[in-house]
């Protein structure tokens, strides 16, 4: 049994360190924070690094299937901004992994290339005004006629729709009685006649904006159904299959990558802030909430990375991976708030790290489905008996 990272991975993190330094310094990305807007030629800087390339097939430009790395280029870019892991997401994940897993074969050479060279991003529209958990009840509507379809409705909750190349829409095809038979997923250019986009004011998570989508009669050919003939009225089992899987240990990636920042600027605070005429870490109180801050980084890491192994090796992870959502993303939001309280009213300011840490740590436990609907699918997954 080895714990140890592969050298690969450790100089992928060497890479992504030295990007950072050089193209996303702390003021840089509290900017982005700020205005709520990061600058999307960043994108191609990254994608520079190959990392983009590796939920690509290699017969499709890519360097194959590498949970593993995906999850290191997204915690270590988390580590430094959340906006610039969803952007990353954006392309590699939404991308990457649902066409490579659901898309036809025409879809796979038309999107896949320019995915691995990092020139194509995809934002999700899953989520409704009234249906969040239970996505298999959506009520936009699309209709086939012919070689197009028509698409009515809307969408919430859809982070980067507007700086997207194509929304990831999941709607109802066929009577709304056939349930889990009877969805479709559908990409759709933003800027399609009949989109409309609106933002939607959160408290953290800034730098991709979330929005609501509009859809008036949009049309689209239907060869942008996801997987085509295959893919209609299929929709469910593309949204739940071996994609889903990986993709469940992104929102965990990226609550560690927050995490481990908040961490680093608590402990560095703890040995430059005096007060009684020493340094607060030598103070038994500070010390303890270091020690499981740290301890709790330690097993959400391990759980990350096992279950990434996991689904490299091809094994199931239904239910490793609802289990590491639920772990790494609630401890995660613990190890956040902990540590702003080493800080004291300094992790309450503007002008600290650790404020932004904590606005973006609170949206992750929800992301990606909710510590409550993990729990649901663990028990359902190990079959316990209702």
């Amino acid at each position: 049994m080895d714990f140890s990272e592969p050298e690969y991975l450790s100089q992928l993190r060497d890479s992504l360190r030295k990007f950072l330094d050089a193209e996303a310094s702390p003021e840089t990305v509290a900017e982005w924070d700020r205005n709520d807007k990061i600058p999307l030629e960043i994108q191609a800087k990254f994608a520079e690094l190959g990392v983009c390339a590796v939920t690509v097939p290699e017969e499709y430009g890519g360097v194959g299937h590498d949970v593993a790395a995906m999850i290191t280029t997204i915690e270590m870019l988390a580590s430094r901004s959340l906006a610039l892991a969803g952007l990353y997401i954006m392309v590699a994940c939404y991308g990457g992994l649902n066409i490579a897993g659901s898309g036809s074969e025409n879809q796979k050479r038309r999107f896949l290339p320019a995915i691995a060279q990092g020139q194509l991003r995809l934002a999700y529209g899953l989520s409704e005004p009234d249906v969040g958990a239970d996505l298999a009840s959506v009520t936009t509507r699309v209709e086939r006629h012919g070689d197009k379809v028509i698409i009515n409705g809307a969408k919430r909750w859809c982070s980067g729709a507007e700086i997207s190349d194509y929304i990831f829409l999941l709607c109802r095809s066929d009577d709304p009685d056939a349930r889990y038979k009877n969805l479709s997923i559908v990409l759709v250019p933003p800027d399609t006649p009949g989109v409309s986009i609106t933002p939607i004011e959160v408290m953290g998570s800034h730098g991709i904006s979330t929005t609501n989508v509009y859809l008036d009669n949009v049309e689209v050919p239907f060869d942008l159904v996801l997987g085509e003939e295959a893919g209609w009225n299929n929709g469910w089992t593309q949204l739940t299959g071996k994609a889903l899987e990986a993709e469940k240990l992104e929102v965990p990636a990226l609550a560690l990558g927050v995490a481990e920042a908040a961490f680093a600027e608590a402990w560095q605070y703890s040995g430059e802030r005096k007060q009684f005429g020493k340094p607060i870490s030598s103070y038994q109180s500070i010390r303890h909430v270091l020690a499981d801050c740290k301890t709790k980084l330690q097993a959400c890491r391990l759980m990350l990375y096992w279950c990434a192994w996991l689904s490299d090796s091809g094994q199931p992870t239904a239910a490793e991976s609802s289990m590491t959502k639920l772990f790494v993303t609630e401890n995660a939001k613990d190890i956040v708030l902990a540590c702003q309280q080493v800080l004291g009213a300094y992790g309450y300011a503007k002008g600290f790290g650790m404020e932004r840490y904590v606005r973006d740590v609170l949206a992750l436990p929800i992301y990606g489905g909710s510590s409550a609907i993990q729990r649901n699918n663990i028990t359902a997954r190990l079959n316990l008996p209702r």
